[in-house]
């Protein structure tokens, strides 16, 4: 028997995202360098999107650059001199050292020079002492430091913050006489006094201030690149700086990303321009950076507050979290938390770092299963988590900063094996397998102890 046409009712669901929502989102996922670019595409197609670079005051520095100041006029603290991730700044600083000198003496002296240096890249105690300590002769120690000062990045064993900047003016061709005065007088660059600084330097106050954008270019703590978490060299999306009472405040940076304004507001000048669709379209990329702006603030002043420790002390202070946790805090969607931290660093006095590296996943079943999770800490042999006393659980950032302190701290003559590792943080609280420090240790760059260990220099002549 054949069938005729007929008509057939089927209900069916499809989500389709909007234009408008899908250009949200595509900005939420944007750092401030890739936002920039996009903002600056459509602004050559839409005369009504102006861009307003916002230019920092001269006495406006990111809390890095502040810290680093602040090292003119005191000495660091012990704290900052064994920093989580001192060995991965010295396993670099060992490996340019043996590419820059000379086997025997010149590497013996060499060495002395490596383990003085802080976790700036700078050289923490005076070029004398520290050739004494390498018994050389201050002629033999300053051919040595000549040549380590060749090292990558620029700026590794100065021996202050100056001398840090000026081995990079050099590098790009701009230590003219105008740049060595401003470098020679960092305290008033620091205050942000410009006319002082340029009358002292009789220049006028614009190439001051030509000078100055040059310098902010520049990276005043090289070594802080090889931290845990360290973000690489550029325009940090956030802020993170102590306000009066002593807490943490969160704040965009505003000269990494320029205001959106709107130009033609009325209606005259939108036919005047063109299409009156353009200052519609123009007036919702402002609403979309807007609200990308209050999402990201919101998100990492959430993070930042449960990690407040971890910006005292160090990654080693880092506790466990969730994106999924953060959502719930905020209603977001965890998927939002996840856009929102892609790609963001923050400059904070502990140097500039990923803003993603702050999460770090519980143990267990759960937190194992979890995509969000991007770094649960477990055992590589019995894929069990590994828990804290207490029941607590340990977020791997936090536990390759620990051993990265304990080996920044160790005796150089006999420094510390896995096994030595693994018994000192089982004391602390933390169960852990020899193999796992190994793994972690590995990770971070750091040679095995008999790599580590410190010869004697050979005698002089």
């Amino acid at each position: 028997m054949q069938r005729g046409p007929g008509t057939r009712l089927e209900q069916s669901q499809r989500l389709q995202l909007s234009a408008g929502l899908a250009s949200s989102i595509r900005i939420l996922r944007h750092d401030a360098n890739g936002l920039n670019r996009y903002l600056e595409e459509q602004a050559a197609e839409n005369p009504h999107l102006l861009l307003v670079p916002v230019e920092p005051a001269p006495g406006e520095w990111t809390p890095r650059w502040t810290s680093a100041f602040r090292a003119l006029q005191s000495d660091l603290s012990e704290t900052d001199r064994i920093a989580a991730g001192a060995p991965g700044l010295h396993a670099h600083a060992m490996g340019q050292m043996r590419r820059l000198l000379p086997a025997g003496r010149a590497q013996a002296i060499g060495m002395v020079f490596v383990e003085a240096l802080e976790p700036s890249g700078w050289l923490g105690p005076d070029f004398a002492a520290i050739a004494r300590e390498a018994g050389a002769t201050e002629a033999e120690a300053r051919a040595v430091l000549t040549r380590l000062q060749q090292a990558e990045p620029t700026g590794l064993f100065a021996g202050s913050l100056a001398e840090c900047l000026r081995l990079q003016a050099q590098e790009a061709g701009r230590l003219d006489p105008l740049m060595s005065c401003v470098l020679d007088h960092l305290d008033l660059l620091a205050a942000g006094e410009v006319e002082r600084l340029a009358r002292m330097c009789k220049t006028p106050v614009a190439a001051v201030m030509t000078a100055l954008r040059v310098i902010r270019g520049f990276d005043p703590k090289p070594g802080a690149r090889f931290g845990q978490g360290a973000a690489p060299l550029r325009e940090p999306d956030l802020l993170v700086s102590k306000d009066a009472a002593g807490g943490w405040q969160v704040a965009l940076n505003r000269s990494a990303l320029p205001d959106v304004a709107i130009r033609g507001e009325g209606i005259g000048a939108a036919r005047q321009e063109g299409s009156p669709g353009l200052l519609a379209a123009a007036r919702e990329v402002q609403r979309q950076v807007a609200s990308r702006n209050r999402t990201l603030l919101a998100v990492a002043r959430a993070v930042l507050a449960h990690q407040a420790a971890m910006l005292d002390h160090g990654m080693a202070a880092l506790r466990p979290l969730r994106m999924a946790d953060v959502a719930v805090g905020l209603g977001l969607h965890p998927g939002t938390v996840s856009r929102a931290v892609a790609g963001v660093s923050f400059d904070s006095p502990r140097g500039t770092i990923w803003l993603r590296a702050l999460f770090g996943g519980r143990g267990g079943a759960e937190g194992r299963k979890s995509a969000l999770l991007p770094e649960p800490l477990i055992d590589p042999i019995t894929d069990r988590a590994l828990p804290l006393a207490g029941g607590a659980d340990l977020s791997a950032a936090a536990l390759r900063a620990r051993i990265a302190a304990l080996i920044a701290a160790e005796d150089p003559a006999t420094p510390l094996g896995d096994d030595r590792l693994a018994a000192l943080l089982s004391a602390d609280g933390v169960a852990i397998a020899r193999r796992t420090v190994a793994k972690y240790r590995d990770q971070q760059g750091i040679p095995p102890a008999y790599r580590r260990r410190r010869r004697d220099p050979p005698a002089g002549d």
